[in-house]
C-alpha cells in the first residue's frame, strides 16, 4: 500500500491483518492524514487468492477510527491482531499514552468498520508513548503457538509495546481477564517497561503472527544500522528486518519467553563444518577456517558445570551490566568466552559474541550474554556499544548461542575464543 488519499498521505504506517470467521482478511493500519493526525484505517486483499496478497483495496468508510477525546492527535497508532471474545465481539488494542503513561487502548466491533472505545487494557505510569503494542496467547506448556483469540486454562498473555522514548521493546507475561477487559502481569515487578524485553541489541517495532499451517507464533522485528546517512545512501538502504522468530512460553523458569530462528533457516545451510572437543586456553584465540560464504550460521555449546569449585572461584559482581562493562576486553575469572566473528586477522576489527559468569548478590552463578561492537569497525562515523543482559542458565544445562552472521564484506570467517577459562565446545 502506499500514501494515496488524505487519510494516508503523510505516512502508510503499521497495521495487522486479521482472519475473520468467513475467512477473509481484514487489514487495520495507521494512517497520518494530511494535517498529520494518526488514524485507523482498514483495507482488503484485492486478490484474495495471490498468496503474497500483494494488492490492496482501501475501504470507501476510511478513516474508520480517530484518536478518541484525551488522546493526541499524534498519539494513536499501531493496532494490532483482533481477537474474538465469547460475545461474538471482536477486539483490537492500540498504542497511545496519557501525559507520560504508556497505554494500550482496547476497541470493540462487530464489522471492523464500526468500533466502540471499551477500556484500558493496560498502563504503565513514566513509560512515555507505547506504539506497536502488541498482545497475544501463548500455551503455559509446549512450543506450539495459539490463534490469537485463545483463552482459557494452560493460556498466559503476552502484552508488547515499543517505547517511543528509548526505542527498545518490552514485555510482561500474565493473564487476560476478558470481563473486565484488562491485562494483569504475573509480577508487577516486571511489568511492561519495568523488566524483559525481546532484544536487547538494536531491535524495534516488533510484531507477531500466528501460522495456523504449522501451529506456531513467529516473531519479525526492525533493525536500524549504526551506519551513518552517507553509507546508507551509497549502499542503496537504510535498516533490515530481522531473522523471523519462533516463540513460545518458558515453561521452566515461567519468567520469559523463548526465540530461536525459525526452522526453516536450516533449509539454507550448506557446506557445514563442525569442530568438536575443542580445548582453549585461557586468554587464547583460535581460528575456524570457513569456506567462503554470504553468511555464516554458528552454533556453540559450552559444558559449564555449576559446582563448589566454579562458584567459588567466581568474582563477586552483582552489579556487572553488558553495556557498561566495557566490553570484551574486560576479564574476569568466569569471562568473556564466546566468539568473535566478522574478525581481520590480525583482529584490528572484530565483534564479540561472549558470555560472562559472575557471582550474584545471593552468591549464586549468574550468566550474562553481550555483544560487543566496540572493536567491529575502523570507522569514526559509526554509534557503536556493548548489548546485552543476563540470561536464566538452569542447573545441569549447558551454555549455547546460535549466531547468524551476514557480514556485507568479503571477509567471512569466524574464530571461538576464551579470555579466562576452559571449555569445550
Amino acid at each position: 500500500m502506499v500514501p494515496d488519499h488524505w487519510y494516508d498521505i503523510n505516512g502508510v504506517w503499521t497495521g495487522s491483518a486479521t482472519f475473520l470467521a468467513d475467512g477473509s482478511i481484514a487489514m487495520l493500519y495507521t494512517g497520518s492524514t494530511n494535517e498529520s493526525v494518526q488514524v485507523q484505517n482498514l483495507a482488503f486483499p484485492e486478490n484474495a487468492s495471490d498468496p503474497l496478497l500483494q494488492k490492496w483495496v482501501k475501504s470507501e468508510a476510511n478513516p474508520v477510527l480517530v484518536p478518541p477525546e484525551g488522546i493526541g492527535l499524534k498519539d494513536f497508532r499501531d493496532p494490532t491482531t483482533g481477537w474474538i471474545g465469547e460475545d461474538g465481539a471482536w477486539r483490537i488494542t492500540i498504542g497511545s499514552k496519557l501525559e507520560m503513561t504508556g497505554v494500550a487502548l482496547i476497541f470493540k466491533t462487530e464489522d471492523f468498520v464500526k468500533y466502540e472505545e471499551e477500556n484500558i487494557l493496560h498502563s504503565v505510569n513514566d513509560t512515555g508513548m507505547w506504539e506497536c503494542v502488541d498482545f497475544y496467547p501463548v500455551a503455559a506448556s509446549g512450543v506450539s503457538g495459539l490463534d490469537t483469540s485463545a483463552i482459557g486454562v494452560g493460556v498466559k498473555h503476552v502484552l508488547k509495546a515499543s517505547f517511543d522514548d528509548d526505542k527498545h521493546d518490552y514485555y510482561a507475561i500474565g493473564t487476560y481477564n476478558a470481563t473486565s477487559q484488562k491485562f494483569i502481569p504475573d509480577d508487577p515487578e516486571m511489568d511492561v517497561g519495568l523488566g524483559l524485553r525481546y532484544d536487547y541489541g538494536k531491535y524495534y517495532a516488533s510484531k507477531t503472527f500466528y501460522d495456523q499451517q504449522k501451529e506456531r507464533r513467529i516473531l519479525w522485528g526492525w533493525v536500524g544500522e549504526t551506519d551513518s546517512e552517507q553509507d546508507d545512501l551509497r549502499k542503496g538502504w537504510a535498516s533490515l528486518q530481522t531473522i523471523p522468530r519462533h516463540i513460545w512460553f518458558d515453561n521452566k523458569t515461567t519468567t520469559n519467553i523463548i526465540q530461536w530462528p525459525v526452522e526453516e533457516i536450516d533449509e539454507l545451510r550448506s557446506a557445514p563444518l563442525v569442530v568438536e572437543n575443542l580445548l582453549l586456553q585461557p586468554g587464547s584465540v583460535v581460528e575456524v577456517n570457513t569456506t567462503e560464504a554470504a553468511q555464516l550460521d554458528i552454533e556453540l555449546v559450552i559444558e559449564f558445570p555449576e559446582d563448589a569449585a566454579a562458584i567459588d572461584a567466581a568474582e563477586d559482581n552483582a552489579l556487572y551490566n553488558c553495556s557498561t562493562s566495557g566490553g570484551a576486553a574486560g576479564r574476569g575469572v568466569l569471562g568473556p568466552f564466546g566468539l568473535l566473528v566478522i574478525a581481520e586477522k590480525n583482529l584490528t576489527e572484530q565483534t564479540a559474541v561472549y558470555f560472562y559468569v559472575a557471582k550474584s548478590a545471593d552468591g549464586k552463578l549468574q550468566t550474562f550474554f553481550c555483544h560487543d561492537e566496540l572493536r567491529s569497525s575502523l570507522a569514526t562515523d559509526l554509534i557503536l556499544g556493548v548489548h546485552g543482559s543476563s540470561v536464566p542458565v538452569l542447573a545441569n544445562e549447558s551454555i549455547s548461542v546460535r549466531t547468524l552472521v551476514s557480514p556485507c564484506l568479503k571477509r567471512k570467517f569466524a574464530v571461538f575464543f576464551t579470555e579466562t577459562m576452559n571449555f569445550e565446545n
